[in-house]
């Protein structure tokens, strides 16, 4: 029997072959890699994936779809995780974890920031998403799509675009053209601030009001800052600040005491 694509799922399955073969050839996964996979769906990406490799996990919400996978895959070959995502503890999958996925566009924005809790243990991430969120993902300082999604996944991974793809490879066709983007977390020896907490705090505070002056939309934070000293201008807005700047913008506030 068919299945319904559910709208409060952002359901949108994959059906363009050629897409999907682009997909895993980008993966490029290897027999014993450790891959997980979000949103399996009707296993567009699943069936090839599981021909490249030995076993793999998937997370799925839509009971009715678990249930499919369950039946049509061997337990040795996949196991299926039937959760909301953004509830699921990724950590749980082990070291060097390959996270893949067409990922609902109703949710991937908080699904990547919940991710960032596991990026000690993974190698890469593959998802394909809505590519008005990708370009905000890859943009530089002072370009109209950058953003505090642009700094904070900035400042944990390496980001590539790999490339488009059309409203019509789905059914049902969303109302936006999709990407697909490569994410590599960045090393220990990246630069870190002092505290993770006060920096998501900042960069939040700063891309509230992105149009005004940082010194206005930090209101009482800006009396503590020395702005010379960090060669950031008062006059300066969120948008032209460099992942750099973020960090040490926020730990001249946590050495202030204004933030932890």
């Amino acid at each position: 029997m068919k299945h319904q694509a559910r709208k409060r799922f952002g359901q949108h399955f994959l059906v363009d072959d050629s897409i999907t073969e682009g997909i895993v050839r980008a993966i490029n996964p290897k027999r014993d890699d450790n891959v997980v996979e979000i949103g399996p769906g009707l296993s567009a990406l699943t069936q090839p994936l599981l021909e490249r490799l030995d076993f793999l996990n998937v997370v799925e919400i839509d009971r009715d779809l678990a249930a499919r996978l369950r039946n049509t895959y061997s337990p040795k070959r996949l196991q299926v995780t039937e959760a909301d995502a953004l509830t699921v503890d990724f950590k749980q999958f082990g070291e060097r974890l390959r996270v893949v996925g067409n990922l609902p566009y109703n949710i991937s924005s908080p699904l990547l920031f919940h991710l960032i809790d596991a990026a000690e243990q993974v190698y890469d991430q593959h998802f394909m998403l809505q590519r008005e969120v990708i370009d905000r993902m890859v943009a530089s300082p002072g370009s109209s799509d950058y953003s505090r999604l642009s700094v904070m996944l900035q400042s944990r991974y390496d980001m590539e675009k790999l490339f488009d793809v059309p409203p019509e490879a789905f059914d049902p066709p969303p109302r936006v053209v999709s990407a697909v983007v490569r994410m590599i977390p960045l090393p220990d020896s990246r630069p870190r601030p002092k505290s993770e907490a006060a920096f998501a705090q900042t960069v939040a505070k700063a891309f509230s009001q992105r149009r005004k002056m940082l010194r206005r939309v930090l209101g009482d934070w800006t009396a503590h800052i020395d702005w010379i000293g960090l060669g950031i201008a008062e006059t300066a807005r969120a948008e032209t600040l460099s992942v750099s700047d973020f960090i040490a913008l926020s730990d001249t506030l946590v050495e202030k005491g204004i933030l932890r």
